[in-house]
């Protein structure tokens, strides 16, 4: 499907620079988009298969997908699993359940117990792969596939660099330590973001996923109730809904993004403009009078979805090749919940 915002052309120009930018990754991290062409060329149909399947299912699965791929690549792992090697970055950790006596892993860290989903979505996937190239694709592959499917089935599409493996660890205490919280400052959010390598244009680029989705009344009760930096009659409407009372609820769910939440487009940066958003991180990157490149930035895409189609597709490409386990660390599971 195309990007229903963009021209044509000006959307195979996004592709263009996704592909250049997995060509760059590939020569630094060891991937390369035609890794499993000749050992299992039914892999990429085969994923957008099992993902499209989900998103009919339940059409805020696929922004669940795109989130387990950001909370996997933003945790590096450092503690050996039975002396192997560390592996970091995209490699598939946060899919691994907990092994009492070795390890708590990334499931039940604060960010992402009863919140982080999608699991079962690459479960299904995977055993579909296994059956017809057993042994081969990595689930963190798998997982980099599905985010960019998600996507595409909605928007736009990107080239994705392939050839990471699994890794044999996860760490409850690295996705604490790595994942930033939503209610983060800008200063802490571009320090999370340099320490993988990623600046405020990637930053702004990729807080853009939350265009789709919804978030936990948990997460944004303290935005709407206490702050100033929110537009006050939609803070008043929130809290006269119920979506998200003073106490208890922390459950409930709210989109987002207000027009369109199901629909990959930049409506998000939108509200950003207009202090219409549910996550005091989010509202961080503009107006806060502390940096003046993520409000340009945000005002820019906010003004022009094919602008942010461009930088979306390639920040994901750089996040994507943030450290992943290649060919010298890691394994190929042949089940994405437990080593082999």
């Amino acid at each position: 499907m195309g990007c229903p915002s963009c021209s044509r052309s000006l959307w195979l120009s996004a592709l263009a620079v996704a592909a250049a930018l997995a060509s760059a990754a590939a020569g630094a991290q060891q991937l390369s988009p035609g890794f499993y062409d000749a050992t299992c060329p039914a892999l990429q149909a085969t994923v957008r298969r099992g993902v499209a399947r989900a998103v009919r299912r339940e059409p805020r699965m696929g922004a669940s997908i795109l989130r387990l791929f950001f909370h996997d690549c933003f945790v590096n792992v450092i503690k050996p699993f039975r002396g192997v090697d560390r592996a970091d970055g995209c490699d598939a950790s946060v899919l691994l359940d907990d092994v009492p006596g070795n390890f708590a892993g990334e499931k039940n860290a604060g960010p992402n117990a009863n919140s982080l989903r999608g699991y079962e979505v690459i479960d299904s996937i995977k055993a579909q792969v296994e059956a017809s190239c057993k042994s081969t694709v990595s689930c963190a592959d798998i997982l980099a596939l599905a985010a960019r499917d998600a996507v595409n089935l909605v928007s736009h599409s990107w080239t994705v660099p392939l050839g990471r493996r699994d890794a044999r660890n996860t760490s409850a205490g690295a996705a604490n330590a790595n994942l930033p919280p939503p209610d983060a400052s800008l200063a802490t959010l571009l320090s999370t973001f340099r320490g993988k390598g990623l600046d405020a244009r990637d930053l702004t680029a990729l807080s853009g996923a939350h265009t789709v989705g919804r978030a936990r009344c948990a997460v944004f009760r303290s935005h709407i109730y206490n702050d100033t930096a929110i537009n006050a009659s939609f803070a008043a409407e929130l809290r006269a809904s119920g979506v998200c009372p003073f106490t208890g609820g922390d459950g409930n769910l709210a989109p987002l993004e207000l027009q369109a939440p199901d629909a990959f487009d930049n409506g998000y940066f939108r509200d950003l403009v207009t202090r219409r958003v549910l996550l005091r991180s989010d509202q961080a990157l503009y107006g806060g009078g502390g940096n003046d490149t993520t409000d340009a930035l945000v005002l820019a895409y906010a003004a022009n979805a094919t602008a942010f189609a461009v930088v979306f597709a390639a920040a994901m490409v750089r996040m994507g090749s943030i450290a992943p386990a290649d060919g010298s660390v890691g394994e190929v599971r042949l089940n994405c919940r437990r080593v082999n």
